[in-house]
């Protein structure tokens, strides 16, 4: 065989080889892509994503678009050929696997964190929306969840209304946790609450809920990477009962951070005119129920995908402002938002054409 044919089947045999193997060989990475991004002020599958009844109602136009970023599964392995692909594809951003699931985290434990997170982010965005309006929501400290084998197991449930822990008052999720790690492990310690089955009683015949019950608890070392501290293996979180009804409609989606675009999507539904004079505006952030805006994974693919989609404008977290200004697609501003607050003044601008007002993104922040 003529050495020039050898040497050139040998590189064709040795491509093949490398191709297979990249092919073949797993990596530890995981891909994001821009994903949908739906109007809040419009329908989804044929309903009206926000509906609101019990309370007036104004007519919107424009877009308030929340934004999402489409990820490989926590199953899914990626082959050295892929990761290649998607770091050449200026639409793709390719992290460690670990990145979007630590520890291992399971397909389906991801999916039940970005729903509970996703149902949370509805509640804050309604509380926000109404207290921004001067709308009493009334609000108070609830057993979120409960941890398998821990000594609150079968004694506290998750919907129980925290009302003291060792007869001093809680007023906060976080009080909850205070004033049990004043204790040291195997020490006992004090729950006054309404039970679930009492406040929902309560809430469907519209009356306040009075019975409480004590439950004693013994305290256990934690066993987390965190100091080590006396625990009863609960997570304290906030339930809230609205004047009148705000339902959310949209499924398939997760996480927490559509809930700035909620929010602003109820209030401009509950307030005469529109926030945005017709212009499209797009965002993202989570939302807690003080209004304030927190940032968000994966901005740099929502931006993409909000300007695919027709965006003007980009509702960025301050936290955020940085890594979305380094490379903003053309055409659209990035407006920084701290809070519901801002987010609303900033639209007023838009709506007025005052653009030279909006507080910009730039890479500085």
């Amino acid at each position: 065989m003529p050495r020039r044919t050898a040497t050139m089947l040998a590189s064709t045999l040795m491509l093949i080889a490398l191709l297979c193997a990249g092919v073949l060989i797993p990596v530890p990475y995981a891909e994001m892509s821009p994903g949908p991004t739906v109007n809040t002020l419009g329908d989804h599958d044929g309903e009206p994503v926000l509906q609101i009844t019990g309370h007036k109602t104004y007519k919107t136009d424009g877009n308030l678009n929340m934004t999402t970023v489409r990820v490989t599964s926590a199953d899914f392995r990626m082959n050295l050929v892929e990761a290649v692909y998607g770091w050449l594809d200026h639409d793709t951003k390719i992290v460690p696997h670990d990145t979007l699931y630590p520890n291992g985290t399971t397909e389906e434990q991801s999916s039940q964190q970005n729903a509970e997170e996703f149902s949370q982010s509805q509640e804050s965005a309604k509380v926000s929306a109404l207290k921004e309006l001067g709308i009493p929501v009334k609000s108070w400290v609830i057993v979120s969840t409960v941890i398998k084998d821990s000594p609150a197991e079968g004694r506290l449930h998750a919907g129980d209304v925290i009302k003291a822990v060792d007869g001093t008052a809680v007023k906060q999720p976080s009080d909850v946790a205070k004033f049990v790690t004043k204790h040291k492990p195997g020490q006992r310690v004090v729950f006054t609450v309404i039970p679930a089955k009492e406040q929902a009683a309560a809430e469907k015949a519209h009356k306040t809920a009075t019975t409480t019950q004590d439950v004693a608890l013994t305290t256990k070392k934690s066993d987390d990477s965190g100091p080590a501290r006396a625990i009863v293996g609960i997570s304290a979180g906030t339930d809230h009962t609205f004047p009148f009804t705000i339902d959310i409609k949209l499924a398939d989606v997760g996480g927490p951070s559509a809930g700035l675009m909620f929010a602003l999507g109820i209030y401009d539904k509950l307030t005469p005119g529109d926030l945005t004079g017709g212009k499209f505006v797009a965002g993202t952030g989570t939302i807690d129920d003080s209004g304030t805006v927190g940032p968000i994974g994966g901005v740099e693919m929502k931006t993409v995908g909000a300007r695919e989609k027709g965006a003007q404008y980009f509702l960025t977290p301050a936290d955020n402002c940085a890594a979305a200004a380094k490379d903003t697609p053309s055409g659209l501003t990035l407006v920084k938002v701290k809070n519901i607050s801002d987010a609303i003044s900033s639209l007023k601008d838009i709506r007025s054409g005052n653009t030279t007002a909006l507080p910009k993104c730039t890479t500085k922040g």
